[in-house]
């Protein structure tokens, strides 16, 4: 049988781990579990994307809605409920989803990982070395770089944790002349404060000295002191992280993959960091049993997924970049100036023009593998679409690109099927 072996077992691994138990492949998960307490604000997208991985479990638990505030550009508002997703508690959840589905769980300090003609061994801390045919990596941004891929302005992010008083649950997010911040603060009275600056230009003291750093630029800001209300801060602990957004040169090879952050990373500012790191993960296991089971399709097979990664970074790079935009107080500060410029001047989303709509044959999932298909390259989707609601749109745009009547084209079509089919058309400025 397959010896498959993911390294990392956040979100991205455990995704690319149940989605091959389904498969039926036997998958080893290796992962040094995380050591410090985090919480993480994420949307109402993010939740549905964990459950459709099939972590209902890790939710169940871990999440807690949140009225999120939004400080930016000097003016604020109300943004819609984000949930605060407990990580220790979610990554519990983690465990016990991937143990449920037959996942052997291995947990240890990955010491190295050696790669040759027949596969890999990786040497765990602990634990006698293990042989794989194949390899997932995904060890969030600890992964090893493959080369210099595409990186934003290097970006910190100091995060500070302490025990406050209980209350009710609440979180903000706050522009800043040098970063900006994300707060937070449980019903239990545990307090985040998330403070991401510019490497080159911050002006970090040393580490002695960054807790009493980040602990005086709090309490300059009147909407950190009106948010923790003042109290004593008891036993604050500060863990440092890079948050600069980085994209893999390579993603994909006969016997390996890299998904989640050690495929791209993002700027935290989208609050997405999950979302982008399960897109990666949900279209993985088709990949590998692809690479595996019909490896006459291998480099196909690699091109859909390198291609999906690199798009879905520069999507992320540019909603980032616009956000940042919003900002207009401080557009000549290092730290502004070079996020409202990157990654390049392409709109995030471009508008649709049906006239402009494409015809090309490329990857496509299809039955468990990759296949190719013929898709429509549309203005907001360059890789291009294969269907809605079962039905393959290029027969359909083909017909309608040379001017037959839209009710005879959509007549085969179900009512269902016809309503999303025409809803797609008109989204894509089709004029009936």
């Amino acid at each position: 049988m397959t010896a498959i072996v993911i390294l990392g077992a956040g979100p991205a691994g455990a995704a690319v781990a149940l989605g091959l138990r389904r498969l039926g492949y036997a998958v080893t998960l290796i992962s040094e579990w995380r050591r410090f307490a985090a919480l993480e604000g994420v949307s109402q997208r993010v939740l549905e994307a964990l459950r459709g991985a099939g972590l209902h479990q890790a939710l169940s638990e871990a999440t807690l809605p949140s009225q999120r505030r939004v400080n930016w550009n000097g003016q604020q508002h109300a943004q819609n409920v984000e949930f605060l997703l407990d990580r220790p508690t979610f990554d519990r959840g983690l465990r016990e989803a991937l143990r449920v589905a037959g996942v052997e769980l291995v947990e240890g300090r990955v010491l190295s990982v050696q790669a040759s003609t027949t596969g890999h061994r990786i040497e765990v801390d602990g634990h006698q070395a293990i042989t794989a045919d194949f390899l997932v990596e995904a060890r969030g941004r600890q992964a090893p770089a493959l080369g210099k891929g595409l990186r934003g302005p290097e970006t910190v992010s100091l995060l500070n944790r302490w025990q406050g008083t209980p209350g009710a649950t609440t979180s903000a997010v706050e522009s800043l002349e040098d970063g900006w911040a994300w707060m937070a603060r449980r019903a239990d009275g545990q307090c985040y404060w998330q403070w991401t600056v510019d490497v080159a230009s911050a002006g970090l003291p040393g580490k002695a000295q960054l807790l009493d750093y980040c602990r005086r630029r709090r309490q300059d800001s009147a909407v950190a002191l009106a948010f923790f209300a003042g109290e004593p801060e008891v036993d604050v602990q500060l863990h440092a992280r890079s948050s600069t957004a980085i994209l893999s040169p390579q993603v994909c090879g006969d016997k390996w993959i890299r998904v989640g952050d050690a495929a791209m990373a993002v700027d935290p500012l989208s609050g997405n960091g999950i979302f982008q790191s399960l897109s990666s993960a949900l279209q993985a296991p088709t990949v590998i049993n692809t690479l595996l089971r019909k490896p006459e399709r291998g480099s196909l097979a690699q091109r859909f997924h390198q291609q999906r990664v690199e798009q879905l970074f520069l999507r992320f790079a540019r909603i980032g970049r616009d956000f940042y935009a919003d900002e207009q107080r401080w557009v000549d500060q290092p730290f502004w100036q070079a996020r409202r410029q990157w990654p390049d001047a392409e709109v995030a989303h471009a508008a649709a023009d049906f006239n402009a709509l494409r015809i090309e044959r490329a990857p496509v999932l299809r039955d468990g593998f990759v296949d190719e298909a013929e898709v429509v390259i549309t203005a907001d989707q360059p890789l291009g679409i294969w269907h809605v609601q079962g039905v393959e749109l290029a027969p359909l745009v083909r017909r309608l690109i040379c001017r037959e009547p839209a009710e005879q084209v959509l007549a085969g079509l179900t009512v269902e099927q016809g309503r999303m089919v025409r809803g797609w058309l008109l989204a894509q400025g089709y004029k009936p």
